[in-house]
């Protein structure tokens, strides 16, 4: 049986008598890129910062490759990098001093030739020499992927990565998990760009209010909480819908034009076709679409899409 590089089994919190993390209980496998999701304030934050030792476990266990992250933490530290939400850096080094002794803090010694590997790769090198206070918002975000990766964890932990980037730097990040990901980094994301969820991550889970509410795969998520639909342009409006279309969940908009056609509840597409024909309409369009990640995260928790950087 392979051992999980993350472990939670019946993880807890509470602040002032009111659960943040309510019986959690997930593993992630080496070599993932796992999403953890949910509205602001589902304890996504809370649940991270536990597991990298920042906030005290209130109930429940927590294995970092097989070791307790409580027992073993100097171990487990080590395993473990984690880039958090808020931006945390130290306005006294610039970010050739800062690097070149963060690995010490976990006794791990300082790799040159991973350092620099590090420094190209996010695109620090013109800046080496800044303080922190003098970088963009972008580059504090990629000097903080560089700090959680200089002592080589096995197990990265990006919470909200991207919140407040540029598209270029997100394309960028996003290249780098993957690359470091097939060298063998295991990834646990959270973020609220579900697209990025949606592209990234083999495997979801979606808290709200403290409990897990799915698990799963991220194609099967998508396909038993999204499905799909057709979606018919007509080239005359409808003024009614016919019953027949009606009564298989049919919806009429964009001023008569537009047609939405769930494929749901045993009619396929053949179906479908065969009955627009049937409805004779003047069909000048017709495209099949998938439903993303958004719409299951509104079925599940009953929460519009996220604000990035909200309060965990």
């Amino acid at each position: 049986m392979i051992t999980p590089a993350l472990n939670i089994s019946h993880l807890g919190k509470n602040f002032d008598g009111v659960a943040a993390v309510k019986d959690l209980s997930f593993a992630i496998a080496p070599g993932e890129i796992f999403g953890l999701l949910g509205p602001n304030g589902a304890g996504k934050s809370t649940t991270i910062n536990m597991v990298g030792g920042v906030t005290r476990i209130g109930s429940g266990t927590i294995e970092v490759f097989g070791h307790d992250n409580r027992r073993d933490y100097i171990l487990t530290r080590q395993m473990i990098g984690v880039m958090h939400q808020e931006i945390v850096i130290d306005n006294f080094f610039t970010i050739d001093e800062a690097l070149k002794f963060h690995s010490g803090y976990y006794g791990v010694r300082d790799d040159k030739v991973w350092r620099q590997m590090l420094i190209e790769r996010l695109g620090l090198g013109p800046h080496l020499h800044k303080i922190m206070v003098k970088l963009s918002g972008g580059l504090k975000r990629r000097f903080m992927v560089a700090k959680a990766l200089i002592h080589k964890p096995p197990l990265l932990i990006l919470d909200e990565p991207t919140a407040g980037v540029d598209v270029e730097l997100r394309h960028t990040l996003w290249d780098f998990v993957r690359e470091i990901n097939a060298d063998g980094t295991t990834i646990l994301l959270t973020t609220h760009y579900l697209e990025e969820a949606e592209q990234m991550c083999g495997r979801i889970a979606i808290m709200d209010h403290g409990e897990l509410v799915a698990l799963e795969p991220t194609s099967s998520l998508l396909e038993r909480l999204g499905g799909s639909r057709i979606v018919v342009t007509l080239s005359r409006p409808l003024e009614v819908l016919p019953a027949e279309l009606a009564g298989i969940g049919a919806r009429l908009g964009g001023d008569g034009l537009r047609l939405e056609l769930p494929l749901n509840g045993g009619h396929g597409a053949g179906e479908i076709l065969g009955l627009l024909c049937r409805c004779n309409l003047a069909v000048a369009d017709i495209e099949t679409l998938r439903a993303g990640l958004e719409e299951v995260f509104l079925k599940l928790t009953g929460t519009a899409r996220p604000a990035p950087g909200g309060d965990e």
